[in-house]
């Protein structure tokens, strides 16, 4: 297949929790590849502006939407503004999520419930919801973990087991879609320098030695990965859980 300069033109495109980190990153590669951008955010306004007037000022098409992915009703009635919007919807990438650790048995109930709102019920709804409008050549790209196949560190098991689902919910929804000319993937990050891990904190102290590079991820990195997902050249892919993370499950 030929490539374009910009695979994603005249495509739409909603990233949940896309005002900061990895989200932000993959508004920004999605909007550089052709397609109009819509991101979600909870509690930073000002960092999704950021966003939306970084994509403007390259000529792209983007809004910001608050939507607590914790809330089905937000996550749904931000699918419904984006389709308003733009008029459609080509991809979805559920990108929000939330880590709330500790040892099992002093897990609050309360952060166990808030978890699995945010990083399962919350890709359940937008995906459920996304794909009603979707056509075929539509793309579904779940941001998982690559803790899923490798514990680096205690602590994460709730964690963990919300991407865990994500993992589950993917293999099975490709079939579900695959007849309609959908794809469904996941993308599951390793250690990357976000503002939940930098790559100077206290988790790197525990992984960095086991990264095949030596280094974390850069959030542009696993933003490339996404953007290939969500082109054409990626039409014979789906239902993959594909890991990077720099060779640390290796």
């Amino acid at each position: 297949m030929v490539q374009t300069q910009n695979p994603l033109a005249e495509k739409v495109a909603l990233v949940t929790g896309g005002s900061r980190s990895i989200g932000a990153s993959i508004a920004q590669r999605l909007a550089a590849n052709g397609a109009a951008v819509a991101i979600t955010y909870s509690a930073s306004p000002d960092q999704a502006q950021k966003v939306v007037t970084a994509i403007e000022a390259q000529g792209g098409r983007a809004i910001a939407i608050k939507a607590d992915a914790g809330n089905p009703e937000a996550v749904r009635a931000a699918v419904t503004q984006t389709v308003e919007l733009f008029g459609r919807l080509d991809v979805l990438v559920n990108n929000a999520g939330i880590a709330i650790n500790a040892p099992i048995e002093e897990y609050r109930f309360e952060d166990y419930e808030r978890m699995l709102a945010v990083n399962v019920t919350g890709v359940f709804v937008a995906t459920q919801q996304a794909v009603r409008h979707m056509t075929s050549g539509g793309r579904i790209i779940h941001i998982g973990s690559s803790m899923t196949w490798y514990a680096a560190f205690p602590t994460a098991s709730v964690y963990t087991l919300t991407k865990g689902a994500i993992s589950g919910f993917n293999r099975s929804f490709a079939r579900d879609l695959g007849p309609r000319g959908i794809t469904v993937n996941t993308v599951h990050p390793g250690p990357t320098d976000t503002d939940m891990n930098p790559a100077n904190g206290p988790i790197a102290a525990i992984v960095g030695p086991g990264m095949a590079i030596g280094r974390y991820g850069q959030p542009s990195e696993i933003a490339s990965l996404v953007a290939f997902l969500a082109g054409p050249e990626a039409a014979f892919i789906t239902g993959a859980d594909i890991v990077a993370d720099g060779g640390l499950t290796a």
